[in-house]
């Protein structure tokens, strides 16, 4: 699944390429894509509006119109594509179509069919929106107090709080390994075990390794990569994810590799501090 950087790269191309352009027509081929909404509706109320704005919240990319607040979830296989012409009709995995003004095609792609689409009336507070209910803070809001507040009375593994998308938005499996390997701490350790220190490191760490991958434009392992023509340089710093039996660049051991809650994860048992 695209984490926080993958879609951030996707939405700043988005910008990039279709910023101000005005949706003429909306086809909706797959009746469970827009989430709060029927097909008709979805199609109705999207046409004529005008993108102006784009903006995150975690995993999910929004599209602010004159309107409305078109939110979107990419899930699994999700992708955009911009065409010059019209798609072909013959691609069952092409799941809406939005024909613009500037003779473009936007098309939403997606092999699985789990991702969703949602539309509100517009608003200042994006983060009250329905669909944001069970959704925690932005990585790039988060602070060390927060964590540890969230925290302090969790019997979970570290890693699993990381990638708990209502405590923070934004981090998926490959920077989870990544932030605690830098932190120095052990993915299976038991969150209410950090002390304070330990989760303004983790909070710091966070924000400058998403960051980072932000400006490489997202790391692209195995399915991922981006369907507007970039692809992601992230993976040629990664230390930790998909590095096992490779020498840790702290102490020289090697990565190990194991399965935490059903997800691989890659850790320095030498470096990295159960708790």
């Amino acid at each position: 699944m695209p984490e926080a950087p993958e879609v951030q790269t996707v939405l700043t191309t988005l910008e990039k390429q279709i910023r101000n352009a005005r949706i003429e027509k909306v086809e909706i081929f797959h009746e469970k894509l827009p989430e709060n909404l029927g097909v008709h509706e979805f199609e109705k109320m999207l046409e004529n509006q005008k993108i102006l704005r784009f903006f995150r919240l975690g995993k999910y990319l929004g599209f602010e119109t004159e309107e409305y607040d078109w939110i979107v979830h990419l899930r699994m296989e999700g992708k955009f594509f911009v065409f010059d012409s019209y798609p072909d009709p013959k691609d069952k995995h092409i799941h809406a179509i939005f024909s613009l003004s500037t003779g473009q095609y936007l098309c939403y792609h997606d092999t699985r069919k789990f991702g969703r689409m949602y539309l509100y009336p517009k608003t200042e507070d994006i983060a009250s929106l329905p669909c944001f209910q069970n959704v925690g803070i932005d990585f790039s809001k988060a602070s060390g107090t927060y964590l540890f507040d969230r925290t302090r009375n969790s019997k979970r593994d570290i890693k699993s709080v990381l990638l708990d998308q209502s405590v923070i938005a934004g981090i998926g499996n490959i920077y989870a390994d990544e932030i605690l390997y830098a932190a120095r701490i052990d993915p299976r350790s038991i969150a209410s075990h950090l002390d304070r220190d330990d989760c303004e490191t983790i909070a710091a760490q966070t924000k400058r390794i998403l960051n980072e991958a932000i400006e490489a434009k997202g790391t692209t392992i195995r399915s991922y990569t981006s369907s507007l023509g970039v692809e992601g340089q992230y993976q040629q710093q990664l230390r930790a994810h998909t590095k096992e039996g490779k020498e840790c660049e702290q102490c020289h051991q090697p990565i190990q590799k194991i399965k935490l809650k059903g997800r691989s994860t890659y850790f320095c048992p030498e470096c990295q501090v159960r708790k």
